[in-house]
């Protein structure tokens, strides 16, 4: 039997949380999600728009957030927070909902992003090289690639958080400097006046792009459809900028937690959004609007990349996203497993789960995580897992921020090293607008919010199971 031993060691300095931060939001949205959201709003200066909204809304979450992991300077992050907050049964809803869907839904869509662009390279790992096929339902070379990555960067965290870490930061290192360097050429080499120019006319018409027979058309939007088309638009800028906070989840492995996690989220975030918005600007002086909003497959850095280098275009974006999606899946890999840890020290998960291994990490957990992962490899594709997971996302994202109003009320003893810069007014503002678009993709997307609802509200009578099973335990063990 594996040695086991009862703490966490504290390995990880400020340059590493911020890399956690910024190279856990970092996957491949950044070079998809821009092409739905230009059919959905239409408009150039509206697609900024929306990834501008969606960093300023993460970044206020995120100074927010800061107040809270300085007074839980502990593993679990959200989970914690939650607890602390509204009680065990909200804590418990958002570690099921994290373990059902967020965190291992975003693990499986980034994992089937690394295969899609990965099959760019080595065309036998294909979406359309079938191994297994039933009519009712197949298995795709890239599915089987998506969870073999998984599989791997989940044995690479089980040998200790420093293995982890090292890898996370420099694979982030990397990143960051291939999509700056991407923007750099793209507006030193593939940037068009003219192209630019004729992205800006009617920039703020809010519209959906539709293609035709005769070309692409533009149908105005108004009323409440407008706001729809929105929402559906925000889901992938804030799906992009999502697992901002996956460093609170280790704190118990940060030194100087109090300091550094806030510190990180807020770096993290600040950096992301920035690369994010010149990545986008650097899309709209090469790639036409309606090239960007009907890229193949929605792939519009890879429109963007041969325009920059030509033939070889395809071939350098491939590269970019297998290093961006294999090093934000390592962050959300060495992240979510804590969460299951601490709901298991709280006995409303497996027990197993709440054991460290001798290398000092969540082995159980972090092996849990990737046979359900893995399954929802097998389940889904990177559009539906993402609409799946982003509605779940902005419910509890808005509890926790909610959670700082009612903790300054409820424990006012409690120290706060950070407190949430804009209290009250720029948390109010966050939770009004994750609610409202909580909402509008509930009206609009409802083939995929639904099924998230009924998850999250599954967990209530799971919660209550779990608390008689350990009344009972409890009872047994006094007589």
């Amino acid at each position: 039997m594996e040695n086991t031993t009862s703490e966490f060691k504290q390995n990880i300095g400020l340059l590493d949380a911020t890399m956690v931060v910024a190279g856990s939001m970092i996957g491949s949205g950044i070079f998809i999600v821009s092409s739905e959201i230009s059919r959905s709003v239409g408009g150039a200066g509206l697609l900024l728009l929306m990834w501008i909204l969606a960093g300023v809304i993460t970044i206020i979450a995120a100074m927010s957030y800061g107040e809270l992991s300085a007074m839980f300077p502990k593993a679990g992050g959200m989970y914690v927070y939650l607890r602390e907050a509204f009680g065990p049964l909200v804590g418990f809803l958002y570690g099921w909902t994290f373990f059902t869907i967020i965190q291992t839904g975003t693990i499986a869509a980034v994992g089937v992003a690394f295969a899609k662009f990965t099959s760019y390279l080595i065309p036998a790992v294909g979406e359309d090289k079938i191994i297994f096929d039933l009519g009712f339902f197949s298995i795709a070379a890239s599915q089987l690639l998506a969870i073999a990555i998984i599989i791997l960067l989940t044995y690479v965290n089980s040998r200790g958080v420093k293995n982890g870490v090292i890898v996370q930061t420099t694979l982030t290192v990397i990143k960051l400097v291939s999509i700056l360097g991407l923007i750099a050429f793209g507006f030193l080499w593939g940037a068009d006046a003219a192209v630019w120019d004729a992205n800006w006319i009617n920039a703020w018409k809010l519209s959906n792009l539709v293609k035709s027979d005769s070309g692409v058309e533009s149908v105005t939007l108004a009323g409440l459809t407008a706001f729809g088309s929105i929402a559906i638009a925000m889901k992938g800028s804030l799906f992009s900028c999502d697992s901002w906070h996956n460093i609170s989840f280790i704190a118990g492995e940060v030194k100087n937690p109090k300091r550094n996690i806030g510190l990180s989220l807020l770096l993290g975030t600040i950096l992301v959004t920035t690369v994010y918005l010149l990545a986008n600007l650097m899309y709209l002086a090469v790639v036409p609007m309606s090239d960007i909003a009907f890229a193949k497959s929605d792939r519009v850095g890879v429109v963007a990349a041969e325009m920059i280098f030509g033939g070889w275009g395809t071939i350098v974006i491939a590269l970019m996203i297998m290093i961006s999606t294999f090093g934000c899946n390592n962050g959300l890999i060495m992240a979510g497993a804590r969460v299951y840890y601490t709901m298991a020290k709280d006995k409303l998960f497996f027990r197993s789960a709440g054991e460290l291994n001798r290398h000092a990490v969540p082995g159980y957990s972090l092996w849990l995580q990737c046979a359900w992962a893995s399954v929802l490899c097998l389940t889904g594709k990177y559009n539906e897992l993402l609409a799946l997971v982003i509605f779940g996302v902005l419910i509890f994202y808005t509890l926790t921020i909610l959670g700082v109003f009612i903790l300054r009320r409820t424990r006012p003893d409690i120290p706060r090293p950070y407190k949430a810069f804009g209290y009250p007014i720029l948390p109010a503002i966050y939770i009004v607008v994750a609610s409202g678009l909580a909402l509008l993709l509930l009206l609009f997307e409802t083939s995929f919010t639904l099924p998230g609802l009924a998850i999250i509200l599954l967990g209530i009578p799971l919660y209550y199971i779990l608390l008689r099973r350990n009344n009972a335990v409890l009872n047994v063990a006094r007589e």
